[in-house]
Formats: C-alpha cells, sequence, structure tokens
C-alpha cells in the first residue's frame, strides 16, 4: 500500500529500460527501499537497469514484455502482480521515430502507432483488471506535448501520442471508483536515449527533472501534468492558433 505521504511498497515499470521510468524508480527509493519489477524483452540495458535499482536499495525483479505482443499482455501482468499488489505503475514504453520516414514507411508508421497506441491500451486493459481486484494503486502514464495539437513536424507520433493521452485521461476516471488514480504526464522533450543526437527544442528537460515532477503529481493525486509546466501556457495558446497560422509556425 501507499503510505500516507505517497510512498509506495511496490512498483511497476512497463518500458523496464526507459531513462524516465527509472528515474521516477529513484525518485521513490530515494524516500525508503522498495520492490521493483522491470517489465521489458530481456537485453543487456534491462540487465543494466536491473543493476542500476538493486544499487539504490531495491529489491528487484524481471518480467519478459514485448509492447507488440499483446496476446501476452495478461500474462505479463500476472507475472508482475504474482509476489503481491503494484502500488504504482509506470507506463513508459514507446517509439519515437525519424518523423519524415514515419509517414512515408508503411511499416513503421503501422509499428509506431502499434507500440504508442494500441500496445498501451492492451496493457492499460490489462493492468486495470489487476489494479480494480486489489482496490487501490496508482498508474502513471507518460504522454507528450506532442499529442496535444498534432503539428506537421511529427504528426504521426503526435497523433499516437493524442490517442495515448485520451486513453489514459478516460481510463483515469474509470478507475476512480475502484480506488485506482491514473496521472497522465505530458512532458515536452527530455533528454534520453529516445532523443539522442536531437538538439534541444525549448523547455528540453532531463529525466530526472521529469521524473520529480510525475512523482510529485501521483502523491498529490493529479489526473494531468505538464512537465515542465510552462507548457500549460505554451499550449493552451498554440491550440487556439487558427490553422493557416499554425501550419507556419516553426515548431
Amino acid at each position: 500500500m501507499i503510505d500516507a505521504v505517497g510512498n509506495p511498497q511496490s512498483l511497476l515499470l512497463l518500458g523496464g529500460t526507459s531513462d524516465i521510468a527509472l528515474a521516477i524508480a529513484e525518485k521513490y527509493l530515494a524516500e525508503k527501499p522498495l520492490r521493483v519489477v522491470l517489465a521489458a524483452r530481456p537485453s543487456p540495458r534491462l540487465d543494466a537497469a536491473a543493476q542500476r535499482l538493486k544499487d539504490k536499495g531495491a529489491e528487484v525483479s524481471t518480467v519478459d514484455f514485448d509492447a507488440k505482443d499483446m496476446a501476452s499482455h495478461p500474462g505479463v501482468l500476472d507475472k508482475a502482480f504474482e509476489n503481491g499488489d503494484i502500488d504504482v505503475a509506470v507506463v513508459a514504453f514507446g517509439l519515437l521515430g525519424d518523423p519524415e520516414e514515419l509517414w512515408q514507411d508503411h511499416a513503421k508508421a503501422v509499428e509506431a502507432a502499434t507500440v504508442n497506441y494500441t500496445a498501451a491500451v492492451s496493457v492499460g486493459v490489462a493492468l486495470s483488471e489487476k489494479l480494480k481486484a486489489q482496490g487501490h494503486g496508482t498508474v502513471i502514464a507518460l504522454s507528450s506535448v506532442a499529442g496535444e495539437r498534432v503539428r506537421r513536424s511529427n504528426f504521426v507520433y503526435g497523433s499516437t501520442k493524442a490517442g495515448f493521452d485520451g486513453f489514459y485521461l478516460g481510463l483515469g476516471e474509470a478507475l476512480k471508483p475502484h480506488g485506482v488514480k491514473v496521472t497522465v504526464v505530458r512532458s515536452g522533450q527530455v533528454r534520453t536515449k529516445m532523443t539522442d543526437g536531437l538538439k534541444d527544442a525549448p523547455l528540453t528537460q532531463n529525466a530526472d527533472q521529469v521524473a520529480e515532477q510525475a512523482v510529485a503529481a501521483a502523491r498529490a493525486g493529479k489526473d494531468l501534468i505538464w512537465a515542465p509546466a510552462p507548457f500549460r501556457l505554451v499550449m493552451s495558446v498554440l491550440r487556439h492558433v487558427p490553422r493557416p497560422i499554425f501550419r507556419k509556425l516553426p515548431v
């Protein structure tokens, strides 16, 4: 169970090698030891992630998780929960891809849509069944400001995050009567392995900065945050810019 100050005893990272997810785990571990389940495909990166958290004092186990193998997702959640309740689950997997390649390469566009949206829905439904049964828990869903108003510059990725965002906001409403909370984190560009090689965009942050905001929001029971907070004002303005002007903006 999550204690009175918002510290969990157990944590599930769906996308167990995600830089932001691991930073979230470290934020919680700074307060007290906890049990962490890393769900990801077996790899040296997963081994390194597990050791990183063990060095911080976590009890770590791993579960083989392939986002594209959606038929396996209920079984993945069964394994993740087999040693007890999960207090906080972080949905942190996704693909960025090359924005110009994505809309011109059928296979890569379908892969991005599958991983970023369809697989996220699949995991969300399977996860909600477990959380409803235990009667408590928090989901931190890592979304993106790219989904708030989809831009020409990355419209395939943005459209998948728009779907992700809408699903997890709706899931939060559906789960409230069951004692489960969902916090959607709309981040801007974050310096991670996914964005390695990209130039910093305005308001770019490090993974630990986003993690700090995500953990604080989850502890406060917030449904939605922007990371960093000024993005809320920026996106509020951009949502109301007429399309002929919007398409000319350098974003």
